[in-house]
């Protein structure tokens, strides 16, 4: 989930099925919170949305940067304040490929395997 698409990223998302843009209908953490309910896992990068998700109890997947915030400890792939977070932190610095490589690997496990 991301607000809001630099212009010079959009022609990269045209085009793109089951994309969908929510940045101009969102206009508080009410309108986001209500967007949120309704996804069954949210994966976004360091925001204040990763925090409203975990508030919310919304399964939430981090895509985190090597040098991250204090907020999200190290050498773990969990939150002590969100149970229903999952971290994916970069191995090295811009190291993005990992991570994407990681959420991948992760959510297609969770296709196969069914829920508990």
């Amino acid at each position: 989930m991301q607000k809001d698409i630099p212009e010079a990223d959009r022609a990269g998302y045209d085009g793109l099925r089951n994309l969908s843009h929510h940045g101009e209908s969102l206009k508080d953490f009410a309108d986001t919170a209500a967007l949120t309910e309704n996804l069954d896992l949210l994966l976004t990068v360091d925001t204040s949305v990763a925090h409203l998700a975990g508030a919310l109890g919304k399964p939430v997947w981090v895509m985190n940067r090597f040098d991250t915030c204090w907020r999200w400890l190290r050498h773990r792939s969990d939150s002590p304040w969100y149970p229903s977070l999952r971290l994916f932190r970069q191995p090295s610095l811009g190291d993005w490929n990992a991570v994407v490589r990681d959420v991948r690997r992760e959510f297609l496990a969770t296709l196969i395997q069914p829920a508990a």
